[in-house]
């Protein structure tokens, strides 16, 4: 394995040399964010798709990305990939003080607290006097992050005791965003739809959910459904339009039952 990363990291390095690639040469670590966060998008649909062959090829492509950057920032005088690879070799021990020392995990999530704990003590050791929250990327789509902030204010206590207390608080901005689109008030409204949706992602967590990945079943479900709709107006030469609304909403209730009935 050793020898087939370094070829890998030498391959890098003649690519990005005086007789290498010129595309390769010119790339900069901004012009390979755009890359990096693609080959992620694939690795993540190779894994939705359960295809391992495609996920062996995109693990691939990713772990280019990541030599790539390395290599970039190694020519900055700045790190190589050895750094790389052994400061997250050495985070790992450190954090998982459950399996390389003496302290004990009762389950993944305290587990999971204890690489917390651990890192926010390493934070505060160095002077880090940023928040907690700090560490969740502004980029991440906007409900995984409402998951990752709260799951990270819950690993020091700040926390809903359960799913239903969440559902309780979902109710109450159901009615305040009822109360802001009678008021006719479009700034409140998405405030309160805002609201609404991290109630939502708070709901999802405390039920063992991922909120991203719920979201993402209800959108290819919503998807396939509506593919009925269209071949089945398309079967009476008709096209979606608000003037079919009747018979589309009939031929959705189709789609859901034929759907229930595949299970």
């Amino acid at each position: 394995m050793s020898e087939a990363f370094a070829r890998l990291v030498a391959v890098m390095s003649r690519l990005r040399g005086p007789e290498g690639c010129p595309w390769d040469r010119e790339q900069t670590l901004e012009s390979l964010r755009t890359y990096l966060l693609e080959e992620t998008y694939e690795t993540i649909d190779a894994i939705d798709r359960g295809d391992p062959q495609a996920l062996q090829e995109e693990l691939g492509d990713l772990l280019l990305e990541v030599v790539f950057l390395a290599q970039v920032c190694a020519e900055k005088g700045l790190f190589g990939i050895e750094e790389v690879a052994s400061g997250i070799h050495d985070k790992l021990v450190r954090r998982h003080p459950h399996v390389f020392g003496a302290e004990k995990a009762d389950g993944a999530r305290d587990a999971l607290g204890r690489w917390e704990s651990v890192k926010n003590a390493e934070r505060r050791a160095s002077g880090d006097a940023r928040s907690v929250l700090a560490g969740v990327p502004e980029t991440l789509p906007a409900l995984l992050r409402a998951f990752r902030i709260a799951n990270k204010a819950s690993m020091v206590g700040f926390d809903w005791e359960s799913a239903g207390e969440v559902l309780e608080k979902v109710e109450e901005e159901v009615a305040e965003l009822r109360q802001a689109i009678a008021a006719k008030e479009p700034r409140h409204v998405a405030e309160e739809v805002g609201d609404l949706l991290f109630a939502a992602a708070n709901v999802a967590r405390l039920s063992g959910v991922d909120p991203e990945m719920a979201l993402q079943a209800a959108n290819r479900k919503f998807t396939d459904r509506f593919r009925i709709v269209e071949e089945g107006l398309a079967r009476k030469g008709l096209h979606p339009s608000a003037e079919n609304r009747d018979e589309m909403e009939r031929l959705w209730e189709e789609a859901k039952a034929q759907s229930r009935g595949s299970r």
